[in-house]
């Protein structure tokens, strides 16, 4: 729907300029002819500029913080195609159509001046269209992210049977098991820092990737206890993140995805695998898990409430920011979520 908006808003704006610069300036000097064709010459120019201005510099520079080379880029860009529409005017066109346009020298820095300016004003009409659309998208993406965290936050507490009760009894447990049964505590400890995640932390708008991660690994530890041999884990970070913060649970549907639908109906031995690493401020991770050939895992786009809830969570939160990959192979299934991801402006305390 938003491309073919797109499509429709574009032909009908560079149609309309198109008959301004032909019958608008033809019908005040009657020469139809040599303005059907200077309006040849000045739509190429306008449209590139006002497509790269507003759709590659605006997007790359201007919204990740690069103004200085979003605006060197717009006025080399412009400077350029002004030159080279100059040239073919001064050369081809004025000689044949306008000859008292070459009483004018090649370089005139009045006529360059008018034509910065006819060029910019055009591409602030053009530009103008994508910012009141991306400023009402903006305003339903935050009411949406509104009401999607006041539900999570009422299901949160639906769920919650005394969860601090239970956080409390759990370390006392973990006390008592530790000298009687080591490995038991051990599963006590994964539980309660599962559950202290999920108490102290999931309410934050970001977390500390570090957290997140450990979350993981609570998770994991539990989930080997309960296949024991039938499924072997690793994890591997090979970046420094300590730096970078994460919207809170993002990462755990995918993980829980492996387990349920890879680990749980496969028949043979099964493994995960967990890669995480990053590029500057990018954040990646891969999880692949081992499947039987006969079965049929769950993917996002399918089914599955909580990968569902990922994506649409990524689409709120990290709007442009994200990439998600679902590769479906004959004996693994693997995802791949890539984000670029704000650093910790403090370092993140757990209880």
């Amino acid at each position: 729907m938003r491309s073919t908006n797109d499509t429709a808003f574009n032909a009908l704006f560079w149609l309309l300029y198109f008959l301004y610069q032909w019958l608008g300036l033809a019908s005040l000097y009657g020469d139809y002819d040599g303005y059907f064709i200077n309006a040849c010459m000045a739509l190429p120019v306008s449209l590139i500029f006002s497509v790269v201005a507003v759709h590659v510099f605006f997007r790359h520079y201007y919204q990740k913080d690069r103004k200085a080379a979003f605006y060197l880029g717009a006025i080399l860009v412009s400077l350029a195609l002004l030159l080279a529409r100059r040239y073919v005017n001064y050369y081809f066109i004025y000689p044949r159509y306008f000859p008292q346009a070459l009483n004018m020298p090649f370089i005139s820095w009045a006529k360059l001046l008018v034509e910065f300016v006819n060029l910019y004003a055009i591409t602030g009409l053009y530009a103008l269209y994508y910012f009141i659309r991306y400023w009402y998208e903006e305003r339903q993406r935050v009411q949406e992210l509104l009401q999607q965290n006041t539900r999570a936050e009422l299901d949160l507490l639906k769920a919650q049977v005394q969860p601090h009760f239970v956080f409390n009894t759990l370390n006392n447990i973990y006390a008592t098991a530790f000298k009687s049964s080591p490995e038991t505590a051990v599963l006590i400890a994964h539980l309660s820092g599962f559950l202290d995640y999920n108490l102290y932390h999931t309410s934050r708008d970001k977390v500390a990737l570090t957290a997140e991660i450990d979350y993981i690994r609570h998770y994991i530890e539990l989930q080997k206890n309960r296949y024991g041999k039938k499924v072997d884990v690793s994890v591997n970070i090979f970046d420094e993140i300590n730096d970078l913060q994460i919207a809170p649970l993002l990462l755990l549907p995918l993980v829980e995805n492996c387990f349920k639908h890879g680990v749980g109906d496969s028949v043979e031995k099964s493994w995960v695998r967990i890669d995480v690493s990053r590029e500057a401020e990018k954040f990646s991770i891969m999880i692949e898990n081992s499947r039987d050939e006969i079965s049929e895992q769950i993917i996002p786009n399918v089914g599955g409430i909580g990968l569902l809830n990922v994506r649409k969570r990524l689409q709120l939160i990290y709007q442009r920011q994200h990439e998600l990959k679902i590769i479906e192979g004959p004996n693994s299934y693997l995802v791949i979520l890539k984000i670029q991801i704000e650093k910790n402006d403090q370092v993140f305390n757990r209880r």
